[in-house]
């Protein structure tokens, strides 16, 4: 047997919180997943698209029309024009896409910056091109970033910076400012970025995402990675898009056609139809803010602080008040004494740092989030 790539990587944490929800029958709020339909207007769409015949490869960086209508969009949110022939790839989901930002750019002995809690999917990427990750922890509890931390972290081997807003785990979001003093920090360098901004339609109190690409500085050296799941409640399609400028596309797409080729051709047709329709991804802010409310309000019978969400599927609990568990333990008790699944946040960090906080989703339907409020107004 060759010695492991990843050899302290397992299972991931979402798959264990999955698989012990199904064994406890508890209600699933660990992994971030809708549990409600679906628009029928988008899978009538790629369910026509079937029919007409569209089930053959599409071209290697996406269907054309979609890239199309993604430019649009693009433009629409953010002013900034973005070439759909040269700048537009769309890939089977935005971890695939953030992978493969990674992977065309880095060398073994590069170091990437990035800042903890950090989705799980960063590090072994880095890992498996042979870089280094160079992390640096959010100031708890808000989850800002210390941007003294970032200039005295940067070297002559920093490759690449990752940035995840709105962020995943913690909710936070960053402000036009911090986009700023990135785009300083980078002035005059040669390091990339890579922007996971899946999260970029879900976000709340008046809050509008910011992407990377409205930013010159950072345009001009960006991967930014997109979600068609996280929008439009179909997470199970895997259908994600990378812009980037076309030096930067031309390399991702080198590693892309000996990879996956291609992408799932009827949901790429679908959606280029479904695009037309603002309103689908413009209304989500107040969905998604109404859950997060709805869920707050019902859980104030349980004992737990609840931290700042600004945007994606996600709001932090904090119990360290009353319990002095490790969070990977609370997590447990939670699913097998309570019947609700969880995360816990010390997953998110390379060496385990617990803050004693849990990771809840309310991307869920309202009975849901009530039969879990329920539950937990019983712990104490």
């Amino acid at each position: 047997m060759p010695e492991s790539k990843l050899p302290s990587v397992g299972t991931t944490i979402f798959t264990v919180m999955t698989s012990l929800a199904q064994e406890c029958g508890a209600i699933n709020l660990s992994q971030g997943f809708p549990d409600f339909p679906m628009d029928e207007r988008l899978s009538d769409l790629v369910g026509g698209a079937m029919k007409e015949g569209y089930n053959q490869y599409t071209h290697m960086n996406g269907y054309p029309p979609l890239r199309e209508k993604i430019s649009a969009k693009v433009g629409h949110l953010y002013g900034v024009r973005v070439d759909p022939t040269e700048e537009v790839t769309v890939t089977p989901g935005a971890t695939y896409a953030i992978y493969t930002s990674l992977t065309c750019i880095l060398r073994p002995g590069d170091e990437v910056i990035v800042f903890e809690p950090a989705y799980d999917s960063y590090l072994p990427g880095i890992t498996l091109n042979g870089a280094t990750a160079v992390l640096i922890p959010l100031t708890f509890p808000e989850y800002s970033i210390d941007w003294d931390r970032v200039r005295a972290a940067i070297t002559p081997k920093t490759k690449m910076v990752i940035l995840n807003t709105p962020h995943n785990p913690t909710g936070s979001v960053w402000k036009e400012s911090d986009f700023r003093e990135l785009e300083n920090i980078l002035d005059g360098t040669d390091i990339l970025v890579c922007s996971d901004e899946v999260y970029e339609h879900i976000t709340f109190d008046g809050y509008k995402h910011p992407s990377a690409l409205g930013f010159p500085g950072l345009r001009e050296r960006t991967f930014a990675c997109f979600s068609f799941g996280k929008a439009y409640h179909c997470t199970g399609w895997k259908i994600g898009y990378c812009i980037a400028p076309p030096a930067l596309s031309k390399e991702f797409r080198k590693v892309h056609q000996f990879n996956a080729f291609s992408t799932n051709t009827p949901a790429q047709v679908g959606l280029a139809a479904f695009l037309d329709n603002r309103e689908a991804y413009e209304g989500l802010p107040l969905f998604f803010q109404k859950k997060r409310d709805y869920f707050l309000q019902h859980m104030q019978g349980s004992p737990f602080r609840w931290l700042d969400s600004k945007g994606s599927y996600f709001v932090l609990g904090s119990y360290g008040h009353f319990s002095d568990e490790r969070d990977t333990d609370f997590s447990v008790r939670l699913t097998r004494e309570f019947g609700v699944a969880v995360i816990p946040v010390s997953v998110f960090y390379r060496d385990g740092r617990d803050d004693g906080v849990v990771r809840f989703c309310f991307a869920k339907a309202e009975k849901t989030l009530e039969e879990a409020a329920r539950r937990l107004s019983a712990l104490h």
